[in-house]
C-alpha cells in the first residue's frame, strides 16, 4: 500500500468515526462508579477503583481527540451525523460521559470534579436543547427510526444531580433531575408503542434495548443524592429499574448470534447504573438482599465490559469498525 493510499484510508477511517464511540466511555465510567460503589460497601483498598478510572479516563480522552480532530477536519461528517435520525441521540453521550467523569473524580479532586461537572452539564444543557429542538422541529421522524438510544439526553439530565448535590450545586441539578424525568416519562410512552405496534427493532439496535433500564435506575441515585433517603418515590424508580431489568432478560435470545457492532456497548451502562443503586440502597437502608443484587450485577458488568473490550479490539483490528455503511 503507497504512502497516499494509506494516508486515504486513516482518513476516510476518522470521517467515519462515529459518535457512538462516547458510549465506551459511558460504559467504563459506569463500570468505574459501581466499582467504587462496590469497595465503599465492602471496604475494598481504594487503588482498585483508580486503577479502573485512570482506564476509564484514559479511554475517553482517546475517544475525545479522535472526534475533536474529526470535527474540526471533517465537519461535514459530524454535520452529517446530527442529520442522523438515530444517532443524533447519542450526541448527549459525550456530556454523560463527562458526567461520570466528574462524579467519579468526587472522592478523589473535589475542584477537579467541579471543573469537570461545571463543562459536562453545559454541555449536557446545549445537547439536550439542541437535540430535543431537533426532533420537534427538524424534520418529520417516523416510527421505525425510534429507539431506546432516544433515552440518552433525559438519561444525561437525570446523571446531573448525582454529582451536583454532592458539589452544591443544588438548584441547578433539581432543574436537570425534573427535566430529565419528564422526557423520560414522555419518551418511555414513545418507545414503548414503538416496540409493541410497528416492526421490531433492525438487527444492530437490538442492544439499545437495555437501555429501558438507565432512566429509572439512574433516577435513584439522583433522588437519593437529593432527597437524602429514598422514601416510597425512591422505592419506586429502584422497582422500575428492576422490572425493566426483567423485561429485558426476556428478549435476551434475540441477541445471540448477532454481529457484533458499537451498539453493543449500550448493554454496559445500563447494567452499571442498576449496580450502582443497588448498592446505594443497600447504603441507605442497610439491605442484605439489594448489596447481593449490586455485586451480582458488578460481577456480570464486568464479565460483558471485559468481552465488549475484546470484541471492540478485534474488530478495530480487522477494520470492521469506522466504515461507511
Amino acid at each position: 500500500m503507497t504512502e497516499a493510499t494509506e494516508k486515504h484510508v486513516a482518513n476516510s477511517r476518522l470521517e467515519h468515526f462515529p459518535v457512538t464511540f462516547f458510549a465506551i466511555g459511558m460504559g467504563m465510567l459506569g463500570l468505574t462508579l459501581a466499582v467504587n460503589a462496590a469497595s465503599h460497601a465492602y471496604g475494598w483498598p481504594a487503588f482498585i477503583g483508580q486503577s479502573v478510572l485512570a482506564l476509564s479516563g484514559t479511554l475517553l480522552g482517546l475517544i475525545t481527540l479522535t472526534y475533536v480532530i474529526k470535527l474540526i477536519t471533517r465537519p461535514a461528517a459530524v454535520l452529517e451525523e446530527w442529520r442522523h435520525p438515530v444517532r443524533i441521540a447519542f450526541f448527549p453521550a459525550m456530556s454523560i460521559a463527562y458526567l461520570l467523569l466528574a462524579t467519579a473524580l468526587t472522592g478523589v479532586n473535589q475542584t477537579a470534579a467541579n471543573v469537570v461537572w461545571i463543562g459536562a452539564t453545559l454541555l449536557q444543557g446545549s445537547l439536550a436543547l439542541a437535540v430535543i429542538g431537533a426532533w420537534i422541529g427538524h424534520r418529520p421522524f417516523h416510527p421505525p427510526q425510534l429507539s431506546p438510544a432516544w433515552f440518552i439526553p433525559a438519561v444525561g439530565n437525570v446523571i446531573v444531580p448525582i454529582a451536583g448535590g454532592p458539589l452544591g450545586h443544588v438548584e441547578i441539578s433539581w432543574l436537570f433531575f425534573s427535566g430529565g424525568l419528564l422526557f423520560w416519562i414522555v419518551l418511555l410512552t414513545l418507545v414503548l408503542n414503538r416496540l409493541m405496534f410497528h416492526d421490531p427493532l433492525p438487527g444492530r439496535m437490538v442492544p439499545t434495548v437495555m437501555i429501558l433500564v438507565a432512566p429509572p435506575a439512574v433516577a435513584y441515585v439522583a433522588w437519593l443524592r437529593l432527597a437524602g433517603e429514598p422514601g416510597a418515590f425512591g422505592h419506586v424508580l429502584l422497582s422500575l429499574g428492576y422490572v425493566f431489568a426483567l423485561i429485558v432478560a426476556t428478549q435476551i435470545k434475540r441477541f445471540r448470534g448477532m454481529p457484533f457492532t458499537l451498539s453493543w456497548w449500550a448493554l454496559s451502562f445500563p447494567i452499571a447504573a442498576l449496580s450502582i443503586a443497588s448498592f446505594a440502597h443497600a447504603g441507605a437502608t442497610r439491605s442484605t438482599a439489594h448489596q447481593a443484587i449490586g455485586t451480582g450485577l458488578l460481577i456480570l458488568l464486568a464479565v460483558i465490559v471485559g468481552m465488549l473490550l475484546v470484541r471492540t479490539a478485534h474488530a478495530m483490528m480487522r477494520k470492521e469498525i469506522c466504515v461507511a455503511e
